[in-house]
């Protein structure tokens, strides 16, 4: 199943992360597990750049599905060029979807993937507002 990006999404991150000689598995390209990884180091330090960080003993942000399209290998050695957007925003959640592309190669586009992502009070462990810092992100 391929799960496409929608045209109304916003863009709100971009980040390098250099492709490490162990995110290669035996058929000599990036791991597919490793995709999500990007995934994650991007979507966290976009919300700790916005003074979101997670808090397990206070609020912050949890993922409730995720996916992933693989369009085209990713080799060793390279840096990936991540870019993060966000659509969607409801009380407490919203979508975030990425593009992957190499550094060298923005155009080219070699997987793309999203989460749908809840702010959560974790203590408590229910969903909760999302706060508004974060909410102007959403919706600028």
């Amino acid at each position: 199943m391929k799960i496409d990006i929608p045209d109304e999404k916003r863009l709100v991150h971009e980040m390098l992360i250099p492709i490490r000689w162990g995110d290669m598995d035996a058929m000599g390209h990036i791991n597919n597990t490793v995709y999500f990884r990007y995934m994650e180091t991007a979507r966290i330090e976009w919300v700790t750049s916005l003074g979101v960080a997670p808090d397990p003993t206070g609020e912050g942000i949890v993922i409730v599905n995720a996916f992933c399209n693989f369009i085209r290998q990713l080799e060793y050695p390279g840096t990936v060029l991540i870019k993060t957007f966000v659509s969607a925003p409801g009380r407490s959640s919203f979508d975030t979807w990425v593009t992957m592309a190499r550094a060298e190669q923005p155009e080219q586009i070699c997987a793309t993937g999203g989460a749908t992502v809840v702010w959560i009070n974790t203590p408590a462990k229910k969903s909760a507002p999302l706060p508004e810092r974060l909410r102007r992100q959403l919706v600028e």
